[in-house]
Order: C-alpha cells, then sequence, then structure tokens
C-alpha cells in the first residue's frame, strides 16, 4: 500500500510539475506587442493580437473588443509604440512626411522603401531614400523650368531627440534663357525632439546667377569714345568696352522650423527664412561734347542689399500613412536699399508616399 501511494504521489507530483511547465511555455509566447493593422480601405485597427491562423487575424481592440480581419483584406501590420505612435487612441504615421516643413526639412532621414512626392501650386516633387540616410530628390514648375537637384544627408547621435543633417540644392533655369543661368543652396541643421514634435535650426549660403537681364557686364571705369573707322562720315562714336564676367548674386541664410501635432490627424508646421542678399547691378552712363557728340562713358557697379523674411505657418492634416494635404499662410517681408515692400503666396501642398 505504501509502495502504491508512493507510486501515486510522484505521478501526480510530475504531473502538476508538467502543467506549471506548460503554464510558464504558453505564458512566454503570448504576444504582449500592441499593432496597428492597415485595411485596404484605409480603415484601421490598434490593439494586440491573439491569433494568426494564416487565413485570418484576431484582434483584441480596446474599443471592439475582439475582431477578426481576413489576411486578404489587410495592408499592413506594424508594432507601434504606445506612448510614441499612439494620440488620443489613434495611430499616428511616422512616414516620410515628417522629415518635411513647408520648405526646409528636418534632420531626420526618409527611411527605405518610404519615398515620397509632392505636388504643390507651383510645380512637382519628388524624393527617394537611396541609403539608410541619405536621400536624393528633384524639384521643378509645372513648365518643367528651372529644374532643381535636392540631396540630404541626416547625421543621427547618440541621443534620440537631437540629430544633424546637411543639404544641398543645385539648379539651373533649364531650358529657359538656353540653360544659361544656374543657382544652389548649402546648408546645415540641427534638430531637437522627435518626428511628431521637433524644431529645427539650419543655416546655409545661397546663391544665383540667372542672366535673363543685362547678361553683358562691363568692367567698370571711364571710356572715351572712338569713331568707327568703317564710316567716318558717322557722326555716333563707339566705345570699346571690356566685357567681364557678371558678378554671382548670394545670400546667407537662417532658417527655423518646427512641428507639433495638435490632433491625432493634424499638426501644426512652421517654416521660416532670412535672407541677406547681395547682387551687383550696374550704370552706363553717356556724356557729350558740345556738338552733342558721345565724349566718353562711365561704368559703375552698385552693390545692392537686400534683407527678407518668409514666414510659412500651416496646418498638415493626414488622414493615412500614405497621403497628407497642408496648407500655409505664406508671407514675404523685405527691403533692398531702404525701400520696404511685403507680399503674400498661396501655399497649398498635397504630399504622397510611394
Amino acid at each position: 500500500m505504501k509502495k502504491l501511494l508512493a507510486v501515486l504521489i510522484l505521478f501526480f507530483g510530475f504531473q502538476a510539475i508538467q502543467s506549471v511547465k506548460a503554464q510558464v511555455v504558453q505564458s512566454a509566447e503570448i504576444d504582449t506587442n500592441t499593432y496597428v493593422i492597415i485595411r485596404n480601405n484605409g480603415n484601421e485597427l490598434i490593439g494586440k493580437i491573439i491569433s494568426d491562423d494564416g487565413r485570418e487575424v484576431l484582434i483584441l481592440t480596446e474599443n471592439l473588443g475582439k475582431i477578426f480581419v481576413p489576411k486578404s483584406d489587410i495592408r499592413s501590420i506594424k508594432k507601434v509604440d504606445l506612448t510614441k505612435d499612439i494620440v488620443n487612441g489613434e495611430y499616428r504615421a511616422r512616414g516620410p512626411f515628417t522629415t518635411r516643413y513647408q520648405f526646409t526639412t528636418n534632420s531626420f532621414p526618409i527611411e527605405k522603401g518610404e519615398n515620397y512626392a509632392l505636388i504643390n501650386l507651383f510645380g512637382p516633387e519628388v524624393h527617394f531614400a537611396v541609403s539608410k540616410n541619405f536621400s536624393v530628390g528633384v524639384i521643378t514648375t509645372w513648365i518643367a523650368s528651372p529644374i532643381v537637384l535636392a540631396l540630404k544627408y541626416s547625421i543621427p547621435t547618440n541621443y534620440e531627440k537631437i540629430n544633424f543633417g546637411f543639404g544641398t540644392l543645385l539648379g539651373s533655369v533649364g531650358y529657359l534663357n538656353q540653360g544659361r543661368g544656374y543657382g544652389g543652396l548649402h546648408w546645415g541643421m540641427i534638430t531637437f525632439g522627435d518626428r511628431k514634435k521637433n524644431l529645427t535650426f539650419s543655416v546655409g549660403y545661397s546663391y544665383a546667377k540667372v542672366n535673363f537681364f543685362n547678361s553683358t557686364f562691363y568692367e567698370e571705369g571711364i571710356y572715351p569714345a572712338i569713331q568707327d573707322p568703317s564710316n567716318p562720315g558717322n557722326p555716333n562714336f563707339n566705345f570699346n568696352l571690356p566685357e567681364t564676367r557678371k558678378p554671382i548674386g548670394n545670400a546667407p541664410i537662417i532658417g527655423l522650423g518646427g512641428i507639433v501635432s495638435v490632433g491625432s490627424k493634424a499638426s501644426f508646421i512652421f517654416d521660416s527664412m532670412i535672407l541677406f542678399g547681395n547682387q551687383t547691378n550696374q550704370d552706363q552712363n553717356y556724356f557729350y561734347n558740345n556738338q552733342g557728340i558721345p565724349s566718353y562713358t562711365s561704368i559703375v557697379n552698385n552693390k545692392i542689399k537686400s534683407t527678407n523674411l518668409i514666414l510659412m505657418p500651416g496646418m498638415r492634416f493626414q488622414k493615412s500613412e500614405d497621403k497628407a494635404f497642408q496648407i500655409s499662410l505664406t508671407g514675404v517681408i523685405g527691403s533692398t536699399n531702404g525701400e520696404s515692400y511685403s507680399f503674400p503666396i498661396p501655399m497649398c501642398s498635397w504630399f504622397y508616399k510611394f
């Protein structure tokens, strides 16, 4: 009897140990992560995945409870961070749009496979991620001239909310004026914050040589009139003026941009730039003798300095991770040689991820 009792105790003890082990293994296999399931119609479900049999997914949502979703109806399944990606119970997509304000960019990179296009009132843009922290883009107008190459390189740091970056815009007037014009903008930036709430300070240098008007430029000086030897009877005189290259206009730039979420699908955007422009124009004055015949001419260069402040506050509305709409109340306030001016620029933009 004692032997039988001992055998029974050992048997039930072994079964209890196996049951505990099974419970431990089962508990270890439970997925405690939170996911966002985006359906083909764009609707989103947020919750924990209870089961996945290959044909459908059972997800436990906070508001609707358990929901079966056929896999054929699912566009994507993403693991999300409850503290960073969920705002007021709704999924807040990161995506490529978070790298951009209105005109300027921040230091966050475009992730691989998250390229985007932007369409505004003046023309289209397209930007591609070619490596982990490097992107290439093309910016143009609706008449495909001018055309600009955009390059951006991001430098992440060990601090999650401090990032650096560099950018370059290289442009040509294209077929307008037979391509005789170019420009560029090169800048560095530092971004504080995350993709949903950040502030970027940037410093850059721009230059341009368009050559649409006054393309001929002469060396400064005083030049006497020279009679045309092929027409000695002509009372008018010519001037032998040595040509030189027209100076390139330039402008150091300081930029400040930021974004902050004001709802699960809306953000306040602020973008601004101040440009300290410098360019050179030329005056040519003619002087005549008592008979009214040209005697000499003077060439004088005039340095023109201008300061322009561009303010671009606006709102971005993003109902899905693939599309967003943005509107900005853009205005320019400037002064050139003591004369002030201001004017608005309408800004509406449509973002598309591809």
